[in-house]
């Protein structure tokens, strides 16, 4: 007679087996040259910007603001080395700054694209994170950012709605948000190695 338990386990076996082919299928994408090439540029763009003192801006909508928020504790904390902290913020964090924003000018318009005119500054570097590629407030921060002296780099799925919005453009070809969350995290990772690497910080 099958357990309840055994029925969880092979359904938990077989979740993490499918999971396991199509994370190795997306990161076979990814490590297309010219994927590839992307992703050294994104990190390049946020060494240049480190070096001449200049600060890196993430941003996101959910699971998108979360990693955000993560990526900027790599950045201010530590990824792997034991380093000076690099300046890192997280758009739309501070609650009463985004409820004043959304309330008094629409959060899509001007939810993230008012708080990045208020705080960047030309050599900057705004990393936006929108699985669908679509988010008008992401969007608006990023064409505000283009137009601002402020370089870009966004990490998204398949049919996003982004060219011509980012310098570097990382997409994840697959349109399950919680797997495009997953290869964000990975890019995201492999990134702050880089950053960490190019600085000198890994010697």
């Amino acid at each position: 007679m099958t357990t309840n338990q055994e029925v969880e386990t092979s359904l938990a076996e077989g979740l993490l087996e499918a999971r396991g082919r199509e994370h190795a299928e997306l990161l076979a994408d990814l490590s297309e040259p010219a994927k590839v090439r992307a992703l050294a540029i994104a990190a390049e763009t946020i060494v240049q910007s480190l070096n001449s003192g200049g600060t890196i801006y993430f941003c996101g909508n959910g699971g998108s603001a979360a990693e955000a928020q993560h990526l900027v504790a790599e950045f201010v904390g530590r990824y792997k080395a034991e380093r000076r902290p690099l300046a890192a913020v997280a758009l739309g964090s501070t609650q009463s700054v985004s409820s004043a924003l959304a309330n008094d000018y629409g959060y899509a318009e001007a939810g993230l694209a008012r708080e990045l005119e208020a705080l960047s500054r030309p050599g900057d570097v705004l990393v936006g994170l929108s699985t669908s590629g679509r988010s008008p407030n992401v969007l608006a921060a990023l064409g505000f950012a283009r137009a601002n002296g402020v370089a870009t780099i966004l990490m998204t799925g398949q049919n996003h709605h982004a060219d011509g919005l980012a310098d570097a453009l990382l997409v994840v070809e697959s349109t399950t948000v919680a797997v495009i969350q997953e290869m964000h995290a990975v890019l995201g990772h492999v990134i702050c190695e880089l950053v960490e690497q190019q600085m000198g910080f890994d010697r």
